[in-house]
């Protein structure tokens, strides 16, 4: 493993975690960083989530990953998401070709890559790779354990939006803590 920097940001549901992973990016479009990886925003239909995208940060391609769960069984799926198999082999091409890059961002490793060994397989590759100068990561609170074992050594920080005082946090002001040599 190289020595890329780590940046985990978690938080609860819908804490900001997304929304603040696509600040940072276009901070570091505006800045000419070399930026690479995925980002997860929610789709809400009538004020309720019925849908995750995936967005390509380096060609702005948004594509459908997940769908609420209506009892069809459709392939990878978790208790409340049903997961778009096309859409899963797309992200996973995506995140083969992140690397080197700047900054890496990856919304976010969750239970299908930790536990299952599924869902963004080629993400941890590319964390593991450490062919960048930062990485941001989405992972969930009950997940950083692993994390820490896996990249102890990479993590610089671990960003809880949970937290009353990381929660202010804005885009600009992380993406100006990151550091990146452009």
């Amino acid at each position: 493993m190289s020595s890329g920097k780590i940046i985990i940001l978690t938080g609860e549901i819908q804490s900001g975690k997304t929304s603040l992973c696509k600040e940072v990016s276009l901070k570091a479009k505006e800045a000419g960083v070399q930026l690479s990886g995925l980002i997860s925003p929610a789709v809400f239909t009538k004020g309720e989530k019925t849908g995750i995208d995936i967005i390509n940060l380096k060609n702005g391609e948004r594509r459908r990953l997940a769908v609420l769960r209506d009892g069809e069984q459709t392939g990878l799926e978790t208790k409340r998401w049903s997961f778009l198999n096309e859409t899963l082999q797309w992200g996973n091409q995506v995140l083969e070709n992140v690397v080197p890059c700047d900054l890496l961002i990856v919304d976010e490793l969750g239970p299908l890559e930790f536990d299952r060994g599924k869902g963004w397989v080629s993400g941890l590759k590319a964390v593991d790779s450490g062919e960048y100068q930062v990485a941001l990561l989405v992972i969930r609170q009950s997940l950083i354990d692993k994390a820490t074992s896996r990249w102890n050594q990479n993590i610089s920080r671990i960003i809880d939006l949970s937290d009353p005082q990381s929660a202010q946090i804005s885009g600009d002001t992380l993406f100006s803590s990151l550091e990146i040599q452009s």
